[in-house]
């Protein structure tokens, strides 16, 4: 059965989980899915920006933990969670730094609920725009476990120490409001569907090559690098970018009034 749903439109890649009659929840092959989704979106040179949403009443509401009873049922599980099967990541892990490696920005439409494998795979993304009232939550406690959907390496970017805390050792669902003063919900839209269009419409329009540049510099930024390798990043970064197609173009527009066209 058909897990994620990917279209390309206007230079816009349109990723959409489609178990909506389970919330969206991540069993084995919707995991798989994910991944095979971002994986495939990796060496497209003609995408510019991606929206990431689910279908129904749900984001994603978590591991389908009937689905992996199997695993959870006793046994050595060192072999299936500690080998490296995607780089840095195994395959769960995957599920969320996927969108973090995409050289193009990221903006998840976020409604209902996004908890614990949900909750991370929106972390993965660069921007999220959530519903009013849409829940967010770190689950893994529910299950006496610890997060390790790639959230340990993201949240810190995002939320204060006692925050992560709090999430991680209680597993109590929060709203979007408080998400929002928390650091990790970008924004609060009506039709947050409609709101991440709009964000991702806008990017297209921006150049190729300055916004694939920016997307590195800022992880590289955000990696712990040196002051100096950060302020040598940019130097070399615009260097690439000053007198290019791109850079000429959106000159010409915006001194033309008009759109740029690449």
């Amino acid at each position: 059965m058909t897990r994620v749903r990917t279209e390309i439109r206007d230079h816009v890649a349109h990723v959409t989980l489609i178990r909506g009659d389970k919330m969206n929840a991540v069993d084995p092959k919707m995991a798989e899915a994910i991944v095979e989704a971002g994986e495939a979106l990796m060496d497209n040179t003609g995408i510019r920006a991606v929206l990431l949403s689910g279908e129904g009443r749900a984001f994603c509401a978590g591991l389908d933990v009937a689905s992996f009873g199997d695993h959870a049922s006793g046994g050595d599980q060192t072999e299936r969670v500690v080998s490296r099967t995607h780089g840095t990541s195994n395959l769960m892990q995957r599920v969320a730094t996927v969108w973090r490696d995409l050289p193009v920005p990221v903006i998840a439409a976020v409604q209902g609920a996004a908890f614990g494998a949900g909750f991370q795979l929106a972390l993965g993304a660069d921007v999220r725009i959530a519903a009013p009232g849409t829940k967010f939550a770190v689950m893994e406690a529910k299950w006496g476990l610890v997060p390790d959907m790639g959230g340990m390496v993201i949240m810190p970017h995002l939320m204060r120490s006692d925050v992560i805390r709090l999430m991680t050792y209680t597993a109590e669902p929060v709203t979007a409001e408080q998400g929002l003063s928390w650091g990790f919900v970008t924004e609060i839209a009506e039709d947050p569907q409609a709101r991440a269009q709009e964000i991702v419409a806008n990017i297209a329009e921006k150049s190729p090559s300055g916004t694939r540049l920016a997307k590195a510099l800022i992880s590289l930024a955000e990696s712990g690098a040196s002051e100096a390798e950060v302020l040598m990043a940019e130097s070399v970064e615009q260097a690439k970018l000053i007198g290019g197609a791109h850079q000429i173009e959106i000159v010409s527009a915006n001194m033309g009034k008009r759109k740029p066209s690449f």
